[in-house]
């Protein structure tokens, strides 16, 4: 819930970053709808337990889902929503199961995965998660040095993207998944 207040307080400022694959300033907005309507359906649970809350996630997300950016939010969710709907306690090496899980989700979901974009990011993530599950087991450290990585990761982009470099920016999705992640961690 965290992540969803704080990416749509946002939406924007991402929508002004929005440039690729098309320039039309709806990043932050599309990404916004799909996590706004996962926020909704977990806060409607009355009891909520890791199952009841994976699947709202993923249910809820997949059925807000708008634009590029907002399906591959929603698969990124889908996919870590499936890993943790099998614990009790999110610990690191969930989180990092996790974090592969959404990765691969995302990546299969898409026909022509282009590197520079929120799967870029969100693959950044997931690899430092496998360097550091070995390294702690407390959960804030872990997540600070993931959302670390994915910051360094999101200002490679125009690297990687000439249409970012051309325009000056990072990629819209990218900033939108660091605005969740870092909500996230804020609210943790």
């Amino acid at each position: 819930l965290a992540g969803a207040k704080n990416l749509d307080a946002k939406k924007e400022w991402i929508n002004e970053l929005n440039v690729f694959p098309v320039p039309d300033g709806d990043t932050g907005t599309n990404m916004s709808m799909t996590i706004m309507s996962a926020a909704k359906e977990v806060s409607a649970l009355e009891n909520p337990d890791m199952k009841s809350l994976a699947k709202a996630i993923s249910s809820g997300s997949l059925r807000g889902a708008r634009g590029n950016s907002g399906v591959i939010l929603s698969q990124i969710f889908r996919g870590f929503a499936k890993v943790i709907a099998e614990y009790d306690v999110i610990d690191v090496n969930v989180l990092c199961d996790a974090l592969q899980k959404a990765v691969e989700t995302a990546y299969k979901a898409v026909m022509k995965p282009k590197e520079g974009t929120i799967l870029t990011v969100a693959k950044g993530m997931a690899e430092k998660a496998v360097d550091l599950a070995t390294q702690t087991d407390d959960v804030i450290d872990f997540l600070t040095q993931v959302i670390e990585e994915g910051d360094y990761v999101l200002s490679q982009t125009p690297e990687m993207l000439p249409v970012l470099k051309q325009a000056g920016v990072v990629d819209s999705g990218g900033q939108g998944l660091m605005q969740v992640m870092k909500g996230g961690l804020d609210g943790l």
